[in-house]
């Protein structure tokens, strides 16, 4: 199985940038369709951002198109989000996983692996 460790949240100021990391061990991610929840307080856990196997299709929440950016690194084993002109409505913890299927999944019940997630605070 694949397991994945996300890395760079924080605290940032509203609209300012952040860039969030998900390093994967123990199988390449190179078979894993990738994505990012996020879940703030009280809220359930939403879909955010995924890409396929290769790299060349992307998806993401209605709310996050243009601001947010998705990619990965199969060599590194590695995906990314880049967030930029973050909002206090951003702040949540952030979640990478992986889906063993071939398309580009909104529903979190479709993901088979997930890290432990790193928090992101916007202040105002």
């Amino acid at each position: 199985q694949v397991r994945l460790q996300e890395s760079g949240g924080g605290l940032v100021q509203a609209g300012n940038s952040l860039r969030l990391s998900c390093a994967a061990s123990g199988r390449s991610i190179t078979t894993y369709t990738m994505g990012w929840f996020r879940q703030a307080p009280g809220k359930e856990r939403e879909f955010e951002a995924v890409i396929n196997r290769s790299g060349s299709n992307t998806d993401y929440a209605d709310s996050l198109k243009g601001r947010f950016a998705i990619s990965r690194d199969n060599v590194k084993n590695t995906v990314s989000l880049q967030m930029d002109s973050l909002k206090p409505e951003d702040t949540a913890v952030y979640y990478c996983a992986a889906s063993k299927g071939d398309a580009l999944y909104h529903s979190r019940a479709l993901y088979d692996y997930w890290g432990q997630g790193t928090q992101v605070t916007v202040s105002s």
